[in-house]
């Protein structure tokens, strides 16, 4: 199984860069990723923001809501690409077109498959480590599990800060690592926070930590911090 799971945060050159020098690695000579829109509401849109800031890394995205059978694209495509947006909205609309049976068995058959933030929630066993609005309500929590642990994306360590008049004062609303805690109260499995062009990449047995650090939360011990270039292959025993 081929995955690469990303936090999002591609806003700069440099990370742009390292998006699109990984995706190349990743993807290889593959000319057309299956792009995967559904997180936000304008699908086209989307892909044209995506083309003109350079995070297709040059390869040509096929929108799948421009073709009339959503799982006979899944079925057909060489490489799946799911994009970022609102979690909740995604994982609706893989269970309304009834795609996530077909995801997987692609990606578990050898298709690789790219999430980016939202595309990296549904990768998980569930979407109840998201950052997101409920705008709609899916069937189920429960998404691809294409890897046995979850991801945060966007994390970030500490309190926010907030301007009163000429000064930042802490904002004091729950931080990330509360939240976590808070899901870790209710449920066993693992947490990569996942802090901005952070990627990880799972070939085979194999997970690799790129572009920027991480924090692993596991339910009962203290937060581990990990560094990129790190081997993290004992994620794939979560389970």
């Amino acid at each position: 199984m081929r995955v690469l799971l990303g936090s999002g945060g591609f806003r700069t050159p440099e990370r742009v860069a390292l998006l699109c020098t990984t995706m190349r690695s990743f993807f290889g000579a593959m000319d057309r990723l299956l792009f995967l829109p559904y997180a936000l509401h304008d699908h086209d849109g989307y892909v044209q923001a995506l083309l003109e800031r350079g995070l297709n890394a040059g390869y040509t995205l096929e929108g799948i809501h421009r073709f009339p059978n959503p799982q006979r694209a899944i079925a057909q495509a060489s490489a799946i690409y799911v994009g970022g947006g609102n979690t909740f909205r995604l994982l609706d609309t893989l269970y309304r077109l009834d795609l996530l049976d077909a995801i997987r068995d692609r990606v578990q058959q050898g298709t690789p498959y790219l999430g980016i933030s939202a595309g990296s929630n549904v990768a998980c066993p569930t979407i109840k480590t998201t950052n997101d609005m409920p705008i709609v309500q899916p069937a189920s929590f429960n998404a691809l599990g294409l890897v046995p642990f979850q991801i945060n994306p966007h994390y970030f360590d500490g309190q926010i800060h907030v301007r009163a008049g000429e000064e930042l004062v802490p904002h004091f609303g729950e931080t990330r690592e509360e939240r976590i805690r808070e899901f870790h109260e209710m449920n066993p499995t693992p947490v990569v926070g996942l802090w901005e062009a952070g990627l990880l990449r799972i070939e085979g047995a194999e997970v690799h930590l790129l572009g920027a650090a991480a924090r692993l939360f596991r339910r009962g011990e203290a937060p581990q911090e990990l560094s990129p270039g790190s081997r993290l292959d004992f994620l794939l025993q979560a389970r």
